[in-house]
């Protein structure tokens, strides 16, 4: 696969990652543990280089699980994950956000075992806190990254003020933002900011959360214990409104012979070449079918094709609920 570099700095990752939530967090059922083991070394075989973990997916299982199926691949691969909520060592939930710097230090000692690394190639700070000076946040992965347990600092769903005053602290490799055809909101202010500073885009759900796939209509089902039950864009009346954007995708991926979730990476691959999506499956012929989605040319024709139709469709639904919509873009 081809690789790209995450803005002006020199981390060189995969044009696609894998986002590894789904294997052990979020959507029902669990998969099998040595079956995400399997996969995950699938995907290096296949030339992924870049995977996505957080403390909070689990939480910790996911962390555990990343460690023990990279582990053979260790200097041949770049780990990604991340700290900010109040999780306590022994898995509990506090109250919502905690960047404080000593807590930033304890999250990367733990991710460090759990993953079995000597260094994090790149810490995100999980959500913004408004409690912790970003400053102060930054400055503490800037130990970290001097004390040789960080190699490079990342924000997700920051908004552009945000990462500007980080930046000046200590220079900020990529932002992680949900961005895809049905979630456009980066373009407002962040892709600018971003180019401006020279950092990647690291665009998470970028296949919405499974609907730009096409496998899912207004009588699709969610068990309660899938995450995406509680978002109001996965409500009968939402997913019936937004068809048409599956229907536009469907249009290009036949004159492109490629299946719609292809289609929808390759146009974000063509916005700008600092940017690397992350989807996430826990099946291989979905992996498959992803990577093969770097292969595909969007000509300047299909781009235009695509905008002026996405243009003419109003997406229905909040993202979030209102809860976590709150800790967003601060």
């Amino acid at each position: 696969m081809q690789k790209r570099k995450l803005g002006k700095s020199n981390l060189e990752v995969s044009a696609l990652g894998l986002g590894c939530m789904g294997m052990s967090f979020s959507y029902d059922p669990i998969p099998d543990k040595q079956e995400m083991i399997a996969l995950l070394r699938a995907a290096v075989e296949r030339g992924v280089t870049f995977f996505d973990t957080a403390e909070a997916y689990g939480p910790f299982k996911n962390e555990e699980l990343l460690g023990e199926a990279l582990s053979p691949f260790h200097g041949q691969i770049v780990i990604a994950t991340k700290f900010g909520f109040d999780i306590h060592p022994d898995g509990s939930r506090g109250e919502g956000l905690n960047s404080r710097p000593e807590h930033i230090k304890q999250v990367a000692e733990a991710s460090l075992k759990r993953l079995k690394i000597d260094a994090i190639d790149l810490f995100y700070q999980h959500r913004v806190d408004l409690n912790v000076p970003i400053e102060d946040v930054a400055g503490a992965v800037k130990e970290l990254i001097q004390e040789g347990k960080v190699k490079h600092f990342g924000l997700s769903e920051a908004a552009p003020k945000t990462i500007r005053r980080a930046h000046a602290v200590q220079p900020v490799t990529a932002v992680q933002s949900e961005y895809s055809l049905w979630t456009r909101n980066p373009e407002a202010e962040v892709l600018s900011t971003l180019e401006e500073l020279g950092i990647g885009l690291v665009p998470y759900s970028p296949l919405g959360r499974g609907f730009l796939t096409g496998k899912m209509n207004e009588n699709t089902k969610f068990d309660s214990t899938d995450f995406r039950s509680a978002l109001p864009r996965f409500a009968p009346e939402a997913l019936k409104a937004n068809q048409a954007l599956i229907d536009l995708l469907i249009r290009i991926a036949g004159q492109k012979k490629a299946t719609p979730a292809q289609i929808a990476l390759a146009w974000l691959l063509a916005q700008k070449p600092w940017i690397v999506p992350i989807p996430g499956t826990t099946k291989l012929h979905r992996l498959e079918e992803n990577i093969g989605a770097a292969a595909i040319e969007l000509t300047a024709d299909d781009l235009r094709e695509i905008e002026s139709a996405a243009a003419k469709i109003k997406v229905q639904g909040a993202r979030y609920p209102e809860s976590l919509e709150k800790i967003t873009g601060r």
